[in-house]
């Protein structure tokens, strides 16, 4: 009997293990292209890439044009960052901002874009 007891408790632990582990977030780094020039485009790159859901991390660094994330991937993926990110008016390398939105940054925020 108390062998018995043994495994169910071992099976049970095992079990309880495993169920816990799949509830894990996975969280991904990923880097993302965005054009930008300055501090006031670091600023408005961040925010819109914290305003996604599943974004815990975002800097965006001016010298090499790049977007360092760390995201839950559970609740979000690159594609939808970049999209809000070109609706902050800055193009990435799979979205391209709308001409309004880009229009509407500051003078100094306005980069070279590519045709």
């Amino acid at each position: 009997m108390r062998k018995y007891l043994m495994v169910l408790l071992a099976v049970l632990g095992f079990a309880f293990t495993a169920t816990a582990q799949e509830k894990k977030s996975k969280n991904a780094k990923v880097d993302v292209e965005v054009k930008g020039n300055c501090d006031m485009c670091k600023k408005r790159i961040e925010k819109a890439a914290f305003s996604v859901k599943g974004v815990k991390s975002a800097e965006w660094h001016q010298d090499d044009q790049t977007l360092h994330l760390i995201i839950n991937e559970h609740k979000t993926n690159a594609l939808k960052v970049e999209e809000a990110v070109a609706k902050s008016g800055h193009d990435t390398k799979d979205v391209k901002a709308t001409k309004d939105d880009y229009d509407n940054l500051h003078g100094c925020c306005q980069y070279d874009r590519e045709s």
